[in-house]
């Protein structure tokens, strides 16, 4: 699925590398990983974007090569409410793929 299908739309985004970090905010949002070509690959929520980024940089799960590609670029979205888009960009990729992306392994869904 392609994150331009997720609500609300994440517009900003960075290369997911660790010499861009500097340029991801240490705020509390959520995020996908992407492919280049948008593929959605991880969808997760943190307190800290640059340090859960950072930490998945050390990740070879979500570093490594998938049946899609490789992670490329993070697309985030700044927000205090992180549960409930985490949510309901979860239910949107359930929608759309029929499960949940290919680097998340759970999932606890509620209503949003």
């Amino acid at each position: 699925m392609n994150v331009d299908k997720l609500v609300p739309l994440p517009i900003k985004f960075e290369t997911f590398k660790r010499d861009r970090l500097r340029f991801i905010p240490d705020v509390p949002g959520c995020y996908a990983l992407t492919t280049f070509g948008r593929t959605v690959l991880y969808i997760g929520l943190t307190n800290n974007l640059r340090n859960r980024i950072n930490a998945h940089l050390d990740n070879p799960a979500k570093t490594g090569e998938t049946t899609y590609g490789r992670a490329v670029i993070v697309f985030w979205m700044e927000n205090e409410d992180v549960n409930k888009i985490e949510h309901t960009w979860m239910n949107i990729h359930l929608q759309h793929e029929g499960s949940l992306p290919i680097l998340n392994s759970i999932y606890s869904p509620t209503s949003t």
